[in-house]
């Protein structure tokens, strides 16, 4: 019980920290749907996919892979879903345990979900470009290191 308190309140303060930016409204998992599919691209030797579901019963579910030379060298589990405070993602790199982060940012088609708490990163960003292909990126905030990746429709 004690857990779930301290939980709760770390979430009442992680909310009061982060600004939220919305065009439109209050969000809804729906508002994301631009996400869902398969995805796959190919950076510097480095081959990668990442795979949303569509977001019924109030959750996306996805899973990225990076893979080098025919051997798996990264991945992840993840999920959006919605919770009383709004829309997290969870990121659970290589199966660690889940690390919330708040969506705060959603413009079109353009996500950000930020935790000022965490290391690295503090905040992860999706978004889809002129060209239909979804770029995703993670960052320690604004003007701090960046790793991007681009990925386009798998057929």
């Amino acid at each position: 019980m004690r857990a779930l308190v301290l939980k709760t309140m770390s979430l009442l303060v992680f909310g009061a920290l982060v600004p939220m930016t919305f065009a439109g409204g209050k969000p809804r998992l729906v508002d994301l749907a631009w996400m869902t599919g398969a995805w796959h691209g190919d950076a510097e030797g480095v081959a990668t996919e990442e795979f949303w579901t569509a977001g019924d019963g109030g959750m996306m579910l996805a899973v990225h892979k990076d893979v080098k030379e025919g051997r798996v060298t990264d991945w992840e589990l993840l999920r959006i879903e919605e919770q009383p405070g709004g829309i997290a993602l969870l990121a659970s790199p290589r199966g660690a345990p889940a690390t919330p982060f708040r969506l705060i940012e959603l413009q079109g088609e353009r996500a950000v979900f930020a935790n000022p708490e965490h290391d690295f990163p503090k905040r992860i960003l999706y978004w889809r470009a002129a060209d239909g292909a979804l770029h995703a990126a993670i960052d320690g905030g604004e003007g701090t290191q960046r790793i991007e990746w681009r990925w386009t429709r798998k057929r």
